[in-house]
């Protein structure tokens, strides 16, 4: 018998079951759409990631102080922290750098052309603000140098903050109150939008001088900088930057290379952490997806030994007739193989749909890796035609005459 008139009898086989045959795929289905959805999920989680570091800037190093070390003969340990004005002196003797920043976050209500805005984020920071994170101001200016060194009451407004206080109303020269503190307007940044979990344009930014003196507790440490954002031209230049700064750095806190009192990160570097810990988490995700397409192929075991059971005298009567045992073999395993390809097409469909579903409507991000479309579907033919061979198998070595005389 043909191959193409064995095909025709598999699935005039399945079509004798319609509801049987779809059932049983369902197993494939929900196999191979876990598998898209579970990647595509894993994949925006790691986009997510790599968009908030990046938005931080270009080629950035982080600069993360300890807030103590222990000195020779000391019991305890003192205070190491870089200063506001330690950024003047990175940034006059390190070459090969765009700028460098700092940022102090608090929290106050904002009044405004009549409007209270409750609980926004006030980031006190300095000049290079702009330079280290590429982000632009749209009217007016930016914090200045001499804004810092005075502690001058400025503020410069995120797009959403100004929109929400001032409408139409030009905020340049406007005034705003932060908690209690009355400043005045000499800036509105660009509209930036959401990154990450950080809505850069629902904040106020300020001297981080001023934060010092009016939002945070000097007693506790308040004026230390807790992190300083280095720019380095470009990626070429990131490790003689680095090594600068290293050397630098210890000699402003006064440690050496065995206690520096301070870490440098880079945006690559957190970049591959957090790539590392969702990458387990993709691993469990694929586990779970082949347990599922495992359950669906177990499935379709089960009812294609049903079906031979069903269709003894079938068989008996097509071998009678001149079918080999090896076009019966063929004809049940062609059934199995195509209820896995049927289930691995819908899965397929059901899995881009779904991928596309949870990123517009849901609160995940996703992002569809196309290499997941053929894996998931070589996986589901693989299935149809391991779990497919032993029902078809014993088709194969039935006895025609045993068959023939099957109930």
């Amino acid at each position: 018998m043909s191959f193409f008139k064995t095909l025709k009898v598999a699935w005039e086989g399945l079509m004798m079951n319609k509801v049987r045959s779809f059932l049983t795929t369902l197993g494939v289905i929900i196999g191979v759409a876990a598998v898209i959805i579970m990647l595509a999920v894993s994949a925006g989680a790691e986009a997510d990631i790599a968009d908030q570091i990046n938005a931080l800037g270009a080629n950035l190093i982080m600069v993360m102080p300890s807030m103590q070390r222990a000195g020779p003969g000391m019991g305890g340990g003192r205070p190491v922290s870089l200063k506001y004005s330690d950024l003047t002196v990175i940034r006059d003797n390190i070459e090969g750098i765009n700028g460098v920043s700092a940022e102090q976050n608090t929290s106050q209500d904002v009044k405004g052309g009549g409007t209270t805005l409750s609980s926004i984020a006030i980031v006190g920071t300095t000049s290079g603000f702009v330079n280290v994170h590429e982000y632009r101001v749209a009217q007016g200016r930016f914090i200045t140098d001499q804004d810092n060194d005075r502690a001058n009451k400025i503020a410069v407004l995120g797009y959403d903050v100004a929109q929400e206080l001032f409408g139409d109303v030009n905020p340049v020269g406007q005034s705003v109150t932060l908690g209690t503190v009355k400043c005045t307007v000499v800036g509105v940044m660009e509209e930036k939008g959401v990154v990450g979990t950080t809505d850069y344009d629902s904040r106020v930014y300020v001297p981080i001088t001023l934060v010092f003196k009016k939002f945070v507790n000097a007693r506790f440490g308040g004026t230390a900088l807790r992190v300083v954002y280095v720019s380095a031209e470009s990626k070429e230049v990131m490790d003689s930057v680095m090594e600068q700064l290293n050397t630098l750095l210890m000699q402003i806190l006064g440690t050496d290379a065995s206690a520096p009192g301070f870490t440098m990160t880079t945006q690559d570097s957190i970049i591959n952490m957090r790539a590392s810990t969702t990458e387990t988490f993709r691993n469990l995700l694929s586990w779970v997806a082949a347990v599922s397409l495992v359950v669906g192929g177990i499935g379709i075991m089960n009812i294609m030994l049903v079906s031979v059971t069903e269709r003894t005298r079938e068989i008996g009567l097509r071998q009678a007739l001149g079918a080999r045992p090896r076009d019966v073999q063929l004809q049940f395993l062609l059934e199995a193989v195509m209820l896995s390809l049927l289930g691995g097409l819908a899965g397929i469909l059901v899995g881009v749909g779904g991928s596309w579903i949870f990123n517009e409507f849901g609160s995940m991000r996703t992002e569809l890796v196309l290499a997941s479309i053929p894996l998931s579907f070589g996986a589901a033919a693989a299935v149809g035609i391991f779990f497919g061979y032993y029902p078809a198998t014993q088709a194969a070595k039935l006895d025609p005459i045993v068959a023939l005389r099957r109930e």
